[in-house]
């Protein structure tokens, strides 16, 4: 776009009366120029005559310095802007490895395993790299992937021949460590590993990966090599620590960008509130965008798939993606604000009438069709009252891209974006990683994405041809949610703050215990080798002994049992095996839903949405993994009821803060129950019944952070005693909301729990805890820095205009109690008192 066009587009989004006052903040980046370097005498002259053919005539001196360390044999982490050209710093020292046999037989063999998050990211990397590597002409560079969809005989060959091989830590898990004979010939040459987006490990998966990448090194050193590791990442907070946290070994950080930037200007939008057009009350049909009509029901209006209580911390992303609009905003009589949804899909028909090549990332894979089909919807309509040119066309050039769609579609839809066949996207995160699309006008992130770094992520798509006399848009639309409001009115959250540090813990005994036994299995481990795993390692691995699950001998420990050690390992953190979905009269497998949901999304009962289909379980068969359904269109949802419990285990640490308050971080157990659910009406969200449900308890072993505060405070503070369990609720959710903030974690990352007599800690009691075994790093980091923690929830919840508590501070989609009792104005003076007691402390966490 010309100099200036984006703010030519923000006056026209924002023209029209309802969206007058829908803009909260403009912040402008200006362009910057690059700055080059000089590409290192070592580089294969191949390469530099390649790249020169295209006009790249110098590297970024980000890329030249990342690429020196590397060649020097320096684990590097190169953390640098969305665009910046990563993949040519690795490129440079792994191609020219591995073209040096070509014109010097005396040159070592060279191999290089690259690692990424997604098989896309993979599949897109596989035509960057061999692109390269014939256009130099280096024919011993045979790429290839190798993951799940890689027919058998092509791994035959990938196994003998691969000189760079693409996989995601998963199959490196479960395909390429346990049958590592087969790959002797591949690991006795490796020289580099390449860990692309690793910014994107963290919590449990992280926590698991990093253990993966200790047995790589472990059986890399058995075949005589210690291969170099290069890492990728977005901007983060103290990326040495997190890359050197991850493989295990000292890291060295390459932050500095000197890559050009296009001009790029950032809205913040809160969407205005729905306007009734009838008089049908509850029933009413909402204005939505300009003129459209949105029914009430719509999915994106109403919660059709559920989340979890508090207690029910770690349900699969797909799930709370889909709750994240959720009935509970139900509960107040006020005005419910326009859904980010429906908001980025009118936002999305504008630019592309003005001809404007946009992305826009929505929370989930039902959200991307809904803002796709929504913005082809608005302009269609168009089309037909008005005589403006094209506009029909320009719907058909529309599309939705998301998981869930076969890898050629994904390609085509990538290619035709990149062409300029297509003028818009609506995806998910999947975008979000390094896939090249390039020369995007305008992005829209509609909701919170989770971390910072997602968010600059995502605005990073925006602008990226670098051209200097440019400019691009980028948008964030807020949901009604405590998070996304606070960000929308408070802009130095996000331009006045660094971007999260990665948070995991390769420590965390439930992570490692599995990868030890998968590592005995690959090899013996000998005495003195676990210190790779770290220092608790030689104590697990006396007590898997001591339990026979290994064999101990004066030379190390040995994997005694018959079955597969890997299949003992979850790396995605979804526990347990999936449970499989099976409509009841045909047989047919409709899909999955990971085990740690089940309970929630899938009981007897439950309304289940696949594919924009609604379905209506009729059995939950927990011993067999299975949920039985039957295609039904009802005109209720349904949510689950829990009921949960916490005992502390043991108090890792404890910080008073001031007048008998107590802040506290250890290892707690959380037992959960779905006992029940309501049904509810589709359209008003009324309850119509409550049905009991017989479902096993589930524990959860994990690390917390809690607050005591004495109820002698309380009352001094003047907060009845019949409303303290109602604040205590609601500064639990908030405080849940807003985590994320500080930890690179979501709401349904973790979870909570409040009363006004606990029985360990005899006083009330708020606790946050972490959704996974073992704990994840977020309650930790809550721990950290809790005195901010505790402020931004103060001014969230202080600043929400509504009166008995909304979406938008303290109701929870996820809650498992109905979001009842809430006692908002308690909270508010419950969370002001722990703000004040820092205060007086002086010291905070």
């Amino acid at each position: 776009m010309r100099a200036g066009a984006a703010d030519d587009l923000l006056a026209d989004l924002t023209a029209p009366l309802i969206r007058r006052s829908c803009l909260t903040h403009i912040e402008r980046r200006p362009a910057r120029a690059g700055r080059r370097g000089s590409f290192p005498e070592w580089i294969d002259p191949r390469l530099v005559q390649h790249l020169s053919s295209r006009g790249i005539t110098a590297p970024w001196i980000h890329q030249e310095q990342a690429a020196q360390l590397a060649h020097d044999g320096q684990d590097v982490v190169l953390a640098t802007a969305t665009a910046s050209g990563k993949s040519l710093a690795y490129l440079l020292p792994v191609l020219t490895a591995i073209g040096a046999r070509e014109h010097d037989y005396a040159a070592p063999r060279a191999t290089t395993l690259y690692l990424s998050p997604t098989k896309a990211l993979a599949a897109d990397q596989l035509t960057n790299i061999t692109a390269m590597a014939d256009g130099a002409g280096i024919r011993d560079a045979r790429v290839a992937v190798y993951d799940g969809d890689t027919p058998s005989e092509q791994r035959r060959w990938v196994r003998r021949h691969g000189t760079v091989v693409l996989t995601n830590p998963d199959m490196l898990h479960f395909g390429i460590l346990p049958g590592h004979e087969q790959w002797a010939h591949f690991f006795r040459a490796l020289r580099y590993v390449v860990i692309d987006e690793c910014h994107s490990y963290r919590g449990v998966f992280g926590s698991h990966v990093a253990m993966v990448i200790r047995r790589l090194r472990r059986i890399a050193a058995h075949y005589r090599a210690d291969p170099t590791f290069i890492l990728a990442s977005a901007t983060t907070a103290n990326p040495e620590l997190s890359a050197t946290r991850l493989i295990g070994r000292d890291v060295e950080a390459v932050t500095e960008d000197g890559s050009p930037r296009a001009g790029l200007t950032i809205g913040l939008w809160e969407p205005g509130m729905r306007t009734r057009v009838d008089g049908r009350g509850d029933v009413a049909r909402w204005q939505d965008g300009e003129g459209a009509q949105v029914d009430a029901h719509r999915a994106d209006e109403a919660d059709d798939v559920d989340g979890g209580a508090e207690g029910a911390a770690g349900i699969s992303g797909a799930a709370a993606d889909e709750a994240d609009e959720g009935a509970a905003g139900k509960r107040r009589e006020d005005p419910l604000r326009r859904s980010a949804t429906s908001e980025a899909g009118a936002i999305l028909a504008d630019l592309v009438e003005r001809d404007v090549q946009t992305l826009v990332f929505a929370r989930s894979r039902r959200g991307a069709e809904l803002v796709s089909s929504g913005a082809q919807r608005l302009l269609t309509q168009k089309a037909e009252h008005t005589a403006a040119p094209g506009l029909a066309d320009r719907a058909s050039r529309i599309a939705a891209y998301r998981g869930g769609y076969l890898a050629r579609e994904r390609r085509q839809l990538e290619d035709s974006l990149r062409s300029g066949e297509l003028k818009a996207l609506a995806s998910t995160n999947a975008l979000e990683l390094g896939i090249d699309i390039a020369g995007l006008d305008a992005v829209v992130v509609a909701g919170w994405p989770g971390t910072r770094a997602s968010l600059w992520q995502q605005f990073g798509r925006a602008g990226r041809r670098h051209d200097a006399d440019g400019g691009a848009l980028a948008l964030f639309v807020a949901r009604e949610d405590p998070l996304d409001t606070y960000v929308v009115h408070h802009p130095e959250t996000i331009f006045g703050a660094e971007v999260e540090a990665s948070v995991f813990d390769p420590a965390n005994p439930y992570v490692m215990t599995p990868h030890l036994c998968a590592a005995a299995s690959e090899l013996a481990i000998r005495d003195g080798e676990e210190e790779i795993f770290g220092p608790t390692a030689r104590d697990l691995l006396m007590t898997l002994a001591a339990r026979g699950v290994l064999r101990s001998r004066a030379t190390g420990w040995y994997w005694t049992l018959s079955e597969s050690a890997h299949q003992l390992t979850d790396l995605r953190g979804s526990g347990g095996e999936p449970v499989r979905i099976v409509e009841q009269a045909s047989g047919v497998l409709l899909g999955t839903v990971d085990a740690a949901s089940a309970h929630t999304q899938v009981h007897d009962g439950a309304v289940y949405l696949h594919q924009g289909r609604s379905y209506v379980v009729d059995r939950l068969d927990v011993e067999q993994a299975a949920a039985f359904v039957h295609r039904e269109d009802p005109l209720h949802t349904t949510h689950p009821q829990s009921a949960s419990s916490l005992r502390i285990r043991q108090i890792d640490r404890e910080v008073d803060w001031a007048d008998g308050v107590r802040l506290c971080f250890g290892t707690v157990d959380v037992t959960d129950q779905v006992t029940g659910y309501q049904v509810r009406d589709v359209f008003t969200q009324a309850v119509l019944a409550q049905r009991p449900l017989d479902l096993p308890p589930r524990t959860l072993t994990t690390k917390a952070v809690w607050w005591v505060i004495p109820q002698a405070l309380t009352d001094a503070a003047e907060i009845p005693g019949e409303e303290l369990p109602g604040a205590l609720h609601a500064a639990e959710h908030a405080a849940i909301s807003m985590l994320p903030l500080l930890a690179t974690c979501d709401r349904w990352d973790i979870g909570g729990l409040s009363t006004a007599l606990h029985e360990d800690t005899e006083a009330p009691t708020i606790f946050v805890y972490d959704g996974a075994p073992g704990g994840a790093g977020f309650a930790e980091r809550g721990a950290d820095d809790a005195a901010a923690w505790v402020r931004a929830t103060a001014d969230m919840i202080g600043e929400c205009g509504c009166e008995a508590g909304c979406p938008a501070c303290v109701v929870s989609p996820k809650c498992g109690n109905g979001n009842e009792p809430l006692s908002k104005p308690q909270a508010v003076r419950l969370l002001e008192l722990l703000r004040e007691l820092d205060g007086d402390a002086g010291s905070g966490s």
